[in-house]
This record gives C-alpha cells, sequence and structure tokens, in this order.
C-alpha cells in the first residue's frame, strides 16, 4: 500500500501542478524537458492505432535527464510504432519506478543500474521490503554522472562537514549514492545537516542560499545545473583519486567518469567524478511483443532519437546489454539475438 500511495502521489502531484499552471510545466518533448504541458501526461502523441497496447514509462523529476529522455522516446516512437502507445510521467526515480512496475502503475521506468541491482538482491535500499524481481533489463542507456555542485565557498568533500546537503530524494538512487560518496571520505550523513529533495530543489537551494551543496546523479549536462549555470556563480567539487579508488573497489557496479572542462557554463576545469548505467527496463509481465517491437523501432531510429537528446549518442544495440546483471526481457532479448548480439 506505502508503495503504491508513494507512486500515485508523484502523479497526482505532477496532475495537480499542470492544471494550475498549463503553460508552465515542463514537458520531456525536448532535450531541455522545457515545453508546456503535465509532467505526467503523454509526452508526445500517441500513436493511436486501434488495439495498440498503452505503455506508461516511468522516468524521474521534470528537471532530471530521465524525464526528458523518456519525452524523446515518446516523440520519436509513438509515431511508427504500430501496437505500442507509450505515456510519459515524472516520478520518485528509481526506487519508486521499480515499486511502480511492481504495483502496476507504470509497465517500463528508467533507472540506476545499482538501484535494480538492489531490488533484485533485496538489499541495501531494499533491505527493508525484500527482494523485488519485477523489473527486466531492456537497455543500458547511458553512464549517470554523480555530480557535486556546491556554493563558491567549497572545493572539496571533506569541507561539507557541519555544513547543509540536498543528498536526493527519500530512498533515490542519488541519495545512496551520496551515502557512498561521503563512506568514501570516513563521513556519513551524521556528518552533515541533510535536506532531501529534487535536482531543481537542490539548486533553487544553492540559488537561494539555503543549502551548501547539492548532488545530483544524471547525465550530464543535467537541465537543472545548466539552469544554473546561466545565471550564477557555483563550483563543482572533484572527487580525489583515493576516493575515487575506494569507490570502484568496493561497489564495482561504479565507474570513473569524468566531466571535461565547460561541461556548464564557468565550470572552466575538468570535474573528477562516478557514475552509474541508466538502465531501460519493463516489467515481467509486459508481453513479449510489446517489449520486442518497442527495442526493435527503438534501434531502428536511433538517429531521429540522438536528434532529440545528446543522450541517445551512447545508446547502441553493441553495447545495451553491458553491464546486465538481471533478467533480460524476452522481448528484448528476441530482438538482440535478432542483431547477432547474442
Amino acid at each position: 500500500m506505502k508503495k503504491t500511495l508513494a507512486f500515485v502521489l508523484a502523479a497526482t502531484m505532477c496532475l495537480a501542478l499542470a492544471s494550475c499552471n498549463n503553460g508552465g510545466t515542463s514537458t520531456p518533448g525536448t532535450p531541455d524537458g522545457s515545453g508546456s504541458g503535465s509532467a505526467s501526461s503523454s509526452a508526445g502523441t500517441p500513436s493511436g492505432t486501434t488495439g495498440s497496447t498503452r505503455v506508461t514509462l516511468g522516468t524521474g523529476g521534470t528537471s532530471g535527464t530521465y524525464y526528458a529522455v523518456g519525452g524523446v522516446l515518446s516523440t520519436v516512437l509513438n509515431p511508427v510504432m504500430s501496437n505500442v502507445s507509450l505515456d510519459v510521467i515524472s516520478t520518485g526515480a528509481s526506487k519508486a519506478n521499480v515499486w511502480g512496475i511492481t504495483d502496476g502503475d507504470c509497465q517500463m521506468a528508467i533507472l540506476q543500474g545499482d538501484v535494480l541491482a538492489y531490488a533484485h538482491a533485496g538489499t541495501d535500499l531494499f533491505v527493508g521490503d525484500g527482494a523485488d524481481t519485477n523489473s527486466y533489463w531492456v537497455a543500458g542507456l547511458y553512464n549517470e554522472t554523480v555530480q557535486i555542485i556546491a556554493t563558491t565557498d567549497y572545493t572539496s568533500v571533506e569541507q561539507l562537514k557541519g555544513k547543509t546537503v540536498c543528498v536526493g530524494d527519500v530512498g533515490s538512487g542519488t541519495e545512496f549514492n551520496a551515502r557512498q560518496v561521503f563512506e568514501a571520505y570516513g563521513m556519513s550523513f551524521d556528518d552533515i545537516s541533510v535536506v532531501n529533495g529534487t535536482f531543481a530543489d537542490g539548486v533553487d537551494g544553492i540559488k537561494d542560499g539555503k543549502v551548501d551543496a547539492a548532488f545530483t546523479v544524471a547525465g550530464a549536462p543535467t537541465t537543472a545545473i545548466v539552469d544554473l549555470a546561466s545565471s550564477n556563480r557555483f563550483n563543482m567539487i572533484s572527487l580525489t583519486d583515493e576516493a575515487v579508488t575506494y569507490l570502484l573497489e568496493k561497489y564495482p557496479f561504479l565507474v570513473r567518469d569524468d566531466l571535461p572542462a565547460n561541461t556548464y557554463n564557468g565550470i572552466d576545469y575538468e570535474v573528477t567524478c562516478v557514475a552509474v548505467k541508466a538502465v531501460l527496463v519493463a516489467s515481467k509481465d509486459l508481453s513479449e511483443d510489446v517489449v520486442y517491437e518497442f527495442t526493435k523501432t527503438m534501434f531502428e531510429n536511433l538517429t531521429s532519437l540522438q536528434g532529440g537528446h545528446d543522450k541517445f549518442n551512447y545508446l547502441s544495440g553493441e553495447t545495451a546489454l553491458d553491464g546486465a546483471n538481471v533478467p533480460l526481457h524476452p522481448g528484448a532479448e528476441k530482438y538482440y539475438k535478432e542483431i547477432g548480439v547474442l
């Protein structure tokens, strides 16, 4: 019950926002997620084919990359899929999406690869809930970089001791990655004043001086940080080589993923980071035919997807199974066998 309530609440909030301000809510139909419409409505025009299967895709906050990527998937694929119509909703991201699939609130989702692994094993974020094995792998999309933004007063993780830090939504993959980063420095959440919130909340906190730093785990450049960089001075905190080594050794799902200088306006230096994989998953109960058509259409329209969002430049059939450590959905498996990957 609490899982369903949490997921439905996220979608309800988005609908409420849309009804209050129909012209000011982001729609994930463009690379930066800008536009008008409801965050939980269909992001793009459904195919409208009689008898088509309507599939709801759980993403993340409206200022994050999941939402923008989901919107491009909907906009590009809906007109060309014969039997599938994709609707995109904004959610609390990774853990909420695992629950959403289990509770039937969505049939596909984008989530962090580490959270997917935790769900299947019943560990870490899922210790209290037990294993949740309903989400099957469809494709690894791109790296999600663990990014730490801060006011200009701070340049290192150690300096954040005793400070106010936004660590992502409660139960999100971002929150868990923040714990791991502090652990690499011999710190914990007990050493900071924890604030939970979305990427946009973290950015707003930096702007307003209400937080000293904020974590964002998303493909870079991330919409919320691009917004911050357009009008504010801030720092991005690099991890030390020692911290990176610790993280890669203890958490093998993490990889080093440094951001080049000028990824964001005003950040003219390379930023040392780690990253996790963003994974497209489907409910194990979603039919093989539906997932096969979706997967095949996605790869056959990569050029159009790449024109909608840069993150699709990292997607290929040859690498889509890299890091897969949970069952592959039969529909996706059929496609990968068809193209000779399996």
